[in-house]
């Protein structure tokens, strides 16, 4: 709990120092209760982003390369994080992830299971939908961008570019009777993503561009600058 907090702590500190760190609908965020927040994935900085710019614990399934070494281990179980294979679904990490909402908690999940190359969307694992599914939680999707300039971990602590995290309005998947196939789990992840990419600009929007976007994205259609050209206009 301490280290958690020191950490979440810390991450704030150093996005504002060295970072245009902006975050948006942080009132949309429920004060309690289960909730699973889904966002994009762009670069290895996202994890700590989107914790740093929540009011809520969160809990979260990180990929298993982190465990290798005891101290990783260490670090990583005390800031509420489980391992899991990158790109793939594990019963283990599903039923970590439920005891965690059925226990009130607050999940942060990147539903596409790996980081976006082309800086858009691509297309969702199912993970998403059973978990929606299965503990009827709210979602909560986020939309972050400008974190694909922050290369390697060395620079996550400065990252010299402008990032955006904003967070849109919870939903619930509809209840589902009977046996979920694997069909309606990837719909139900589906319906997850193309809320996500309401909240981005088109340039973001990848595999769900053709979405039906019926909510506008509070930021102009631009590339977000690099954190080169961040750095050298701090300079």
């Amino acid at each position: 709990m301490v280290l958690y907090e020191l950490g979440t702590a810390v991450a704030r500190l150093q996005f504002t120092l060295f970072s245009r760190w902006k975050v948006e609908g942080q009132e949309s965020i429920p004060p309690r209760g289960p909730l699973i927040i889904a966002a994009n994935h762009l670069s290895n900085a996202d994890p700590p982003v989107v914790v740093a710019s929540s009011n809520r614990k969160l809990h979260s399934l990180a990929k298993e390369g982190l465990f290798k070494t005891p101290v990783g281990a260490w670090f990583f179980s005390r800031c509420y994080a489980h391992p899991v294979k990158e790109g793939q679904v594990e019963r283990t990490a599903l039923r970590w992830a439920l005891r965690v909402l059925e226990r009130d908690g607050a999940l942060l999940v990147f539903p596409e299971g790996a980081r976006s190359r082309t800086s858009g969307l691509q297309p969702a694992m199912p993970g998403i939908g059973y978990l929606a599914f299965k503990s009827q939680a709210p979602v909560l999707p986020v939309a972050v961008t400008g974190t694909e300039h922050i290369p390697g971990y060395w620079r996550i602590a400065f990252p010299f570019c402008k990032m955006n995290v904003r967070f849109g309005e919870p939903f619930t998947l509809p209840a589902i009777e009977g046996r979920l196939s694997r069909e309606i789990l990837q719909q139900g992840a589906d319906m997850v993503m193309e809320r996500i990419a309401q909240l981005l600009p088109p340039g973001y929007r990848g595999h769900y561009s053709t979405a039906n976007i019926s909510t506008p994205h509070s930021e102009p259609d631009e590339a977000t600058p690099s954190c080169h050209s961040e750095r050298n206009a701090a300079e």
